[in-house]
């Protein structure tokens, strides 16, 4: 038996075509009339649609559950409702323009995206090895912040799905103090474009690492404040523990990666197993638990939420000791302006619009140059990987030899993740499915790209 609201009148919503097939087709207040048909019939097995808006997916899905009274039966996902071509649109574009496009597909942890294609752009250039080491600092400081920020939204808004609203806003309120972090260094607090091919748009603006210090004891209390009113309630624990539950076996055959990998016990973290940005150097930990369920995916975030502070910690003592530039010195490649942060917002700098404009055409030219037409890259392939705050993402890039790439492909995580909707909640009850989506965290931004 199945169910829809766009189609025939009611009075024709009975098809008695097949022996023993019943379909029902509803029209706004039809439900009435159908669930006494159906009780007539002595059949409880319906197929609903959620979505494709529903909160728990943080962006548009659609999940097509076939029910038997309140137990799930069938799950099917279905994704594309939020596609924005983001990846053709980056064939289009210049290399330095392509940032743009894609820090937009997760548009709650967008540095990674950035960090991750600018990183697959040095290597064709070639010029990974000449990345000033300041740059790459700001690089870490940026993810990690950001890794923080997307736990908590993942946390926060899981919790209000179930009707509690406290933990969205103790969630909210950590995250604002990291989103000032970002709007101070970048000038924006989402969408920023503020990693480019051969490092960073520009320094961090003075006094910003004690500006981060005097913020991160209220981005680690708010960590705990969440941690207070969900570990041990017993509410929470009702609705987490054993819900959504996928062996590691089942795991690795989905691709699903990230904290809900690490919640079945395996350690599986680009950070450790193919280190970029310095991460070899770093003193950190990757969290697992031994049972991947919705409870343990959380604790996973809460635990990675530590360890992303102690990160934060290294690179700030680290940025205090080794000032230097933030963009490579090959003037072919390097970003040409040079940005300021004042009373009158984010713009060139007057000494760099002094040169270019009143000292050296050559300048002038070069500029125009670079910024309107762009670098040219050699040809080849690269696939890079990282840790991103939902799993592995990898980047596929393809050049031509030309100032835009061939091809622009990404294995977002949220993407990969989802295949595994079914497995955690068919068998279980309807209630449950909202609880296991979110505790996946997809977003749907980086799914429909």
């Amino acid at each position: 038996m199945s169910a829809s609201t766009n189609a025939r009148p009611a009075a024709a919503r009975a098809a008695d075509d097949a022996p023993g097939v019943h379909e029902y087709v509803a029209e706004g207040g039809d439900w009435a009339e159908i669930a006494a048909e159906a009780e007539r019939l002595g059949e409880e097995r319906i197929v609903v649609n959620m979505g494709p808006v529903h909160p728990s997916t943080h962006g548009v899905l659609r999940l097509i559950l076939e029910i038997d009274g309140e137990t799930v039966r069938e799950l099917r996902v279905g994704t594309g409702y939020l596609h924005t071509g983001i990846e053709k649109n980056m064939e289009y574009r210049n290399w330095t323009q392509g940032v743009t496009f894609c820090t937009r597909m997760d548009y709650v942890a967008p540095f990674f995206q950035e960090v991750g294609y600018c990183l697959g752009v040095e290597k064709l250039l070639g010029i990974t090895d000449e990345v000033p080491a300041r740059a790459t600092l700001i690089r870490v400081l940026l993810m990690e912040l950001n890794r923080i920020a997307s736990h908590l939204v993942a946390i926060g808004t899981s919790g209000n799905e179930l009707g509690a609203t406290t933990m969205m806003t103790v969630a909210f309120r950590g995250r604002e103090d990291i989103l000032r972090i970002f709007e101070r260094i970048t000038g924006l607090r989402m969408n920023h474009g503020f990693i480019r091919p051969g490092g960073v748009v520009q320094d961090l603006p003075a006094g910003t690492t004690d500006y981060i210090r005097e913020l991160l004891p209220n981005v680690r209390l708010s960590v705990k404040e969440l941690q207070d009113l969900t570990v041990e309630n017993p509410i929470f624990k009702l609705r987490h523990v054993d819900v959504g539950y996928i062996s590691v076996p089942a795991a690795m055959a989905l691709g699903l990666t990230g904290p809900c990998l690490r919640a079945a016990g395996l350690p599986l973290d680009m950070r450790k197993l193919q280190p970029y940005c310095g991460y070899e150097t770093y003193d950190f930990d990757v969290p697992v638990r031994d049972k991947s369920d919705a409870y343990n995916r959380v604790m996973v975030r809460f635990d990675e939420c530590y360890q992303s502070l102690r990160i934060v910690t290294q690179v700030l003592e680290r940025l205090d000791a080794a000032p230097g530039p933030v963009m490579v010195a090959d003037k072919k490649v390097a970003w040409p302006a040079q940005l300021s942060i004042g009373s009158d917002g984010q713009g060139n700098s007057l000494e760099h619009i002094r040169e270019i404009m009143g000292t050296s055409m050559e300048s002038l030219i070069h500029h125009f140059k670079l910024v309107t037409e762009g670098f040219r890259v050699p040809a080849g392939q690269v696939f890079q990987t990282l840790e991103h705050a939902r799993g592995v993402m990898g980047v596929h890039l393809v050049s031509d030899g030309s100032t835009r790439p061939y091809r622009a492909h990404f294995r977002d995580p949220s993407f990969s993740n989802l295949q595994s909707t079914a497995m955690m909640t068919e068998g279980g009850m309807l209630a449950d499915v909202v609880v296991a989506l979110a505790s996946i965290d997809p977003v749907l931004g980086g799914v429909d790209r």
